[in-house]
């Protein structure tokens, strides 16, 4: 018998987008590993990885965050 029972973290009414299932799920169904969320509606779960991706270009694109220049160039 193990010691922890592992749970998975999140409310129901709270929406997520598991990545290891591609689909949206309410509340904790699957590890927090494998999920983007919370989200405040099921339609802004479904476009989580589209989120994600928008997100991830504006952080490679901020100038704030250039690691191939020297700090005194910036």
């Amino acid at each position: 018998m193990a010691l922890f029972k592992r749970g998975t973290a999140g409310k129901p009414g709270e929406w997520y987008y598991c990545i290891r299932h591609q689909k949206v799920e309410e509340g904790p169904e699957c590890r927090a590993a494998d999920r983007l969320g919370p989200y405040a509606s099921p339609a802004e779960a479904a476009h989580a990885m589209e989120t994600a991706r928008e997100r991830n270009e504006e952080w490679q694109n901020d100038p704030r965050w250039r690691d191939d220049e020297p700090p005194a160039a910036r």
